[in-house]
Protein backbone atom coordinates (compact mmCIF):
# COMPACT_ATOMS: atom_id res chain seq x y z
CA UNK A 1 0.00 0.00 0.00
CA UNK A 2 2.60 2.26 0.73
CA UNK A 3 4.85 1.17 -2.75
CA UNK A 4 1.23 2.44 -4.19
CA UNK A 5 0.53 5.11 -2.59
CA UNK A 6 4.07 6.74 -3.31
CA UNK A 7 3.74 5.98 -6.79
CA UNK A 8 0.58 8.28 -6.87
CA UNK A 9 2.33 11.21 -5.15
CA UNK A 10 5.57 10.76 -7.41
CA UNK A 11 4.32 9.77 -10.56
CA UNK A 12 7.16 9.09 -13.12
CA UNK A 13 8.49 12.00 -15.52
CA UNK A 14 12.00 11.57 -16.60
CA UNK A 15 11.88 7.84 -18.06
CA UNK A 16 15.08 7.20 -16.06
CA UNK A 17 15.15 5.25 -13.20
CA UNK A 18 17.42 6.79 -11.27
CA UNK A 19 16.02 10.65 -12.03
CA UNK A 20 12.39 9.06 -11.19
CA UNK A 21 13.44 7.53 -7.72
CA UNK A 22 14.85 10.93 -6.84
CA UNK A 23 11.62 13.01 -5.82
CA UNK A 24 11.24 11.80 -2.88
CA UNK A 25 14.46 13.08 -1.77
CA UNK A 26 14.29 16.35 -3.30
CA UNK A 27 11.00 17.07 -1.01
CA UNK A 28 11.26 15.56 1.66
CA UNK A 29 14.84 16.19 2.43
CA UNK A 30 15.24 18.16 5.62
CA UNK A 31 19.29 19.37 5.59
CA UNK A 32 19.70 20.23 2.05
CA UNK A 33 17.28 22.28 -0.06
CA UNK A 34 16.47 22.24 -3.87
CA UNK A 35 16.44 26.14 -5.51
CA UNK A 36 14.19 25.18 -8.22
CA UNK A 37 14.45 28.95 -8.92
CA UNK A 38 18.37 28.54 -9.34
CA UNK A 39 17.87 25.57 -11.37
CA UNK A 40 15.69 27.33 -13.65
CA UNK A 41 18.47 30.25 -14.11
CA UNK A 42 21.45 27.81 -14.53
CA UNK A 43 19.29 25.47 -17.22
CA UNK A 44 18.83 28.70 -19.16
CA UNK A 45 22.12 29.53 -19.56
CA UNK A 46 23.49 25.97 -20.28
CA UNK A 47 20.99 25.73 -22.93
CA UNK A 48 23.01 27.54 -25.17
CA UNK A 49 26.41 26.37 -24.13
CA UNK A 50 28.17 23.96 -26.80
CA UNK A 51 27.94 20.88 -25.37
CA UNK A 52 29.95 18.30 -27.74
CA UNK A 53 29.91 14.80 -27.01
CA UNK A 54 33.52 13.91 -25.53
CA UNK A 55 35.46 11.55 -27.47
CA UNK A 56 36.58 8.91 -25.57
CA UNK A 57 39.79 7.19 -26.74
CA UNK A 58 40.81 4.07 -25.13
CA UNK A 59 44.26 3.52 -23.71
CA UNK A 60 46.48 0.76 -24.04
CA UNK A 61 46.79 0.15 -27.30
CA UNK A 62 42.92 -0.94 -26.95
CA UNK A 63 41.85 1.36 -29.66
CA UNK A 64 42.45 -0.97 -32.18
CA UNK A 65 40.90 -3.88 -30.65
CA UNK A 66 37.92 -4.82 -32.20
CA UNK A 67 34.44 -4.08 -30.68
CA UNK A 68 33.65 -6.87 -28.67
CA UNK A 69 36.89 -6.74 -27.07
CA UNK A 70 36.55 -3.35 -26.06
CA UNK A 71 33.02 -4.22 -24.83
CA UNK A 72 34.33 -7.14 -22.98
CA UNK A 73 37.40 -4.86 -21.60
CA UNK A 74 35.24 -2.32 -20.17
CA UNK A 75 32.72 -3.66 -18.72
CA UNK A 76 34.76 -6.23 -16.64
CA UNK A 77 36.78 -3.95 -15.34
CA UNK A 78 34.01 -1.66 -14.50
CA UNK A 79 33.15 -4.69 -12.08
CA UNK A 80 35.63 -3.24 -10.15
CA UNK A 81 36.22 -0.32 -11.19
CA UNK A 82 36.54 1.50 -7.52
CA UNK A 83 38.34 2.41 -4.41
CA UNK A 84 41.86 2.88 -5.53
CA UNK A 85 43.07 5.18 -2.20
CA UNK A 86 44.48 3.15 0.65
CA UNK A 87 42.66 5.05 3.00
CA UNK A 88 44.97 4.06 6.27
CA UNK A 89 47.85 6.56 4.85
CA UNK A 90 46.21 8.21 1.75
CA UNK A 91 48.93 6.09 -0.77
CA UNK A 92 47.37 5.95 -4.24
CA UNK A 93 47.52 2.63 -6.33
CA UNK A 94 49.97 2.79 -8.95
CA UNK A 95 51.39 0.58 -11.59
CA UNK A 96 54.15 0.73 -14.16
CA UNK A 97 53.18 -0.49 -18.18
CA UNK A 98 54.35 0.70 -20.88
CA UNK A 99 56.85 3.16 -20.41
CA UNK A 100 54.80 5.13 -17.75
CA UNK A 101 52.94 5.53 -14.68
CA UNK A 102 49.35 4.96 -14.38
CA UNK A 103 47.04 5.88 -11.17
CA UNK A 104 43.61 4.91 -9.78
CA UNK A 105 41.27 3.58 -12.71
CA UNK A 106 43.85 3.71 -15.19
CA UNK A 107 46.16 1.72 -13.44
CA UNK A 108 43.44 -1.02 -13.02
CA UNK A 109 43.19 -1.03 -16.71
CA UNK A 110 47.10 -1.08 -17.39
CA UNK A 111 46.79 -4.23 -14.97
CA UNK A 112 44.30 -6.14 -16.96
CA UNK A 113 46.23 -5.13 -20.14
CA UNK A 114 49.44 -6.39 -18.53
CA UNK A 115 47.83 -9.70 -17.50
CA UNK A 116 46.27 -9.98 -21.35
CA UNK A 117 49.98 -9.47 -22.65
CA UNK A 118 50.86 -12.78 -20.32
CA UNK A 119 47.67 -14.89 -21.58
CA UNK A 120 45.65 -14.70 -18.60
CA UNK A 121 42.07 -14.45 -19.81
CA UNK A 122 40.58 -11.74 -17.51
CA UNK A 123 37.90 -11.37 -19.72
CA UNK A 124 36.47 -15.15 -19.34
CA UNK A 125 34.23 -15.78 -17.00
CA UNK A 126 35.33 -19.21 -16.54
CA UNK A 127 38.28 -17.81 -15.28
CA UNK A 128 36.73 -15.15 -13.06
CA UNK A 129 34.67 -17.26 -11.07
CA UNK A 130 37.03 -19.09 -9.61
CA UNK A 131 40.11 -16.37 -9.80
CA UNK A 132 42.29 -17.27 -6.19
CA UNK A 133 43.40 -14.41 -4.00
CA UNK A 134 46.76 -15.08 -5.53
CA UNK A 135 46.24 -14.87 -8.87
CA UNK A 136 44.75 -11.27 -8.07
CA UNK A 137 48.10 -10.03 -5.67
CA UNK A 138 50.02 -10.97 -9.24
CA UNK A 139 47.40 -9.74 -11.71
CA UNK A 140 47.36 -6.59 -9.81
CA UNK A 141 50.98 -6.06 -8.56
CA UNK A 142 51.60 -2.15 -8.19
CA UNK A 143 52.80 -0.01 -5.47
CA UNK A 144 50.29 -1.25 -2.83
CA UNK A 145 47.88 -3.89 -2.89
CA UNK A 146 44.62 -3.27 -4.67
CA UNK A 147 42.64 -1.66 -1.99
CA UNK A 148 39.50 -4.16 -1.18
CA UNK A 149 41.36 -6.74 -3.00
CA UNK A 150 39.09 -9.67 -1.49
CA UNK A 151 35.78 -7.47 -1.67
CA UNK A 152 36.93 -7.75 -5.84
CA UNK A 153 37.61 -11.12 -5.80
CA UNK A 154 34.36 -11.74 -4.66
CA UNK A 155 32.74 -9.52 -7.29
CA UNK A 156 34.28 -11.31 -9.70
CA UNK A 157 33.40 -14.70 -8.74
CA UNK A 158 30.09 -13.86 -9.18
CA UNK A 159 29.77 -11.76 -12.27
CA UNK A 160 32.08 -14.70 -13.42
CA UNK A 161 29.53 -17.05 -12.62
CA UNK A 162 26.90 -15.16 -14.44
CA UNK A 163 28.76 -14.95 -18.00
CA UNK A 164 30.00 -18.40 -17.81
CA UNK A 165 26.68 -19.80 -17.32
CA UNK A 166 24.44 -17.20 -19.02
CA UNK A 167 26.49 -15.49 -22.00
CA UNK A 168 29.79 -18.13 -23.00
CA UNK A 169 31.84 -16.51 -20.88
CA UNK A 170 31.79 -12.98 -22.38
CA UNK A 171 30.05 -9.24 -21.90
CA UNK A 172 29.91 -9.36 -25.54
CA UNK A 173 27.47 -12.10 -25.39
CA UNK A 174 24.97 -10.48 -22.63
CA UNK A 175 25.22 -6.99 -24.49
CA UNK A 176 24.12 -8.85 -27.57
CA UNK A 177 21.26 -10.41 -25.99
CA UNK A 178 19.60 -6.46 -24.24
CA UNK A 179 17.81 -4.66 -26.43
CA UNK A 180 19.60 -1.37 -28.03
CA UNK A 181 18.43 1.19 -24.96
CA UNK A 182 19.40 1.54 -21.33
CA UNK A 183 15.33 0.66 -20.14
CA UNK A 184 13.09 -1.33 -22.33
CA UNK A 185 10.85 -2.76 -20.18
CA UNK A 186 13.33 -4.51 -18.16
CA UNK A 187 15.33 -5.76 -21.60
CA UNK A 188 17.30 -2.60 -21.51
CA UNK A 189 21.56 -2.87 -20.58
CA UNK A 190 21.05 -0.96 -17.43
CA UNK A 191 17.89 -3.03 -16.79
CA UNK A 192 19.58 -6.28 -17.02
CA UNK A 193 23.20 -5.12 -15.39
CA UNK A 194 21.51 -4.34 -12.20
CA UNK A 195 18.88 -7.62 -12.50
CA UNK A 196 21.59 -9.91 -13.61
CA UNK A 197 24.60 -8.53 -11.63
CA UNK A 198 24.14 -7.73 -8.52
CA UNK A 199 26.93 -5.78 -7.77
CA UNK A 200 25.60 -3.12 -10.08
CA UNK A 201 22.31 -2.64 -7.98
CA UNK A 202 23.35 0.45 -6.09
CA UNK A 203 20.37 1.64 -4.05
CA UNK A 204 19.68 3.30 -0.80
CA UNK A 205 16.61 3.58 0.85
CA UNK A 206 15.59 7.09 2.06
CA UNK A 207 12.77 7.94 3.97
CA UNK A 208 11.05 4.30 3.04
CA UNK A 209 11.69 4.81 -0.55
CA UNK A 210 14.52 3.41 -2.78
CA UNK A 211 17.20 5.85 -4.40
CA UNK A 212 18.74 4.50 -7.33
CA UNK A 213 22.37 5.21 -7.68
CA UNK A 214 23.17 2.91 -10.69
CA UNK A 215 26.85 5.04 -11.20
CA UNK A 216 28.62 1.81 -12.45
CA UNK A 217 26.01 0.21 -14.87
CA UNK A 218 26.22 3.95 -16.32
CA UNK A 219 29.57 4.53 -16.20
CA UNK A 220 30.65 0.96 -18.09
CA UNK A 221 28.16 1.61 -20.51
CA UNK A 222 29.03 5.35 -21.12
CA UNK A 223 32.50 4.09 -21.45
CA UNK A 224 31.81 1.93 -24.05
CA UNK A 225 28.95 3.88 -25.87
CA UNK A 226 31.58 7.07 -26.41
CA UNK A 227 34.39 4.69 -27.64
CA UNK A 228 32.62 3.04 -30.26
CA UNK A 229 29.51 5.46 -31.08
CA UNK A 230 31.06 6.59 -34.73
CA UNK A 231 31.65 3.02 -35.55
CA UNK A 232 27.80 2.20 -34.86
CA UNK A 233 29.25 -0.98 -33.16
CA UNK A 234 27.32 -0.21 -29.76
CA UNK A 235 23.83 1.44 -30.38
CA UNK A 236 21.82 3.47 -27.14
CA UNK A 237 18.74 4.71 -28.75
CA UNK A 238 17.82 6.48 -25.47
CA UNK A 239 20.93 7.99 -24.50
CA UNK A 240 19.25 11.03 -23.40
CA UNK A 241 18.15 8.44 -20.38
CA UNK A 242 21.77 8.68 -19.06
CA UNK A 243 22.34 10.71 -15.95
CA UNK A 244 25.13 12.63 -14.01
CA UNK A 245 27.10 9.67 -12.49
CA UNK A 246 27.03 9.38 -8.71
CA UNK A 247 30.59 10.25 -8.30
CA UNK A 248 32.38 12.02 -5.24
CA UNK A 249 33.35 14.84 -7.43
CA UNK A 250 29.77 15.71 -7.82
CA UNK A 251 29.53 16.52 -4.15
CA UNK A 252 33.25 18.71 -4.57
CA UNK A 253 31.46 20.40 -7.43
CA UNK A 254 28.31 21.67 -5.80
Amino acid sequence: MAEAAAALRWPKLAGSPVLDSLRPVIELSKDVHTRVDKLVEVAGWMAYEELPMPDYQMPLGLGEASPEDVIDFILTADCVDTAFTDFTNQVKFQVDYAGRRWSDSDALFACMRRAMDQAIPVLDGSFLKTVTRLDLERIFAGNIELPMLDEKMQVLHEVGAVLSEKYAGRFRNFVKACSSRLYDNGNGLIDRLVKEFPRFDDVSVYAGHSIKFYKLSQLGTWFVYSALRKTGAFRIDDIDKMTAFADYMVPVGL
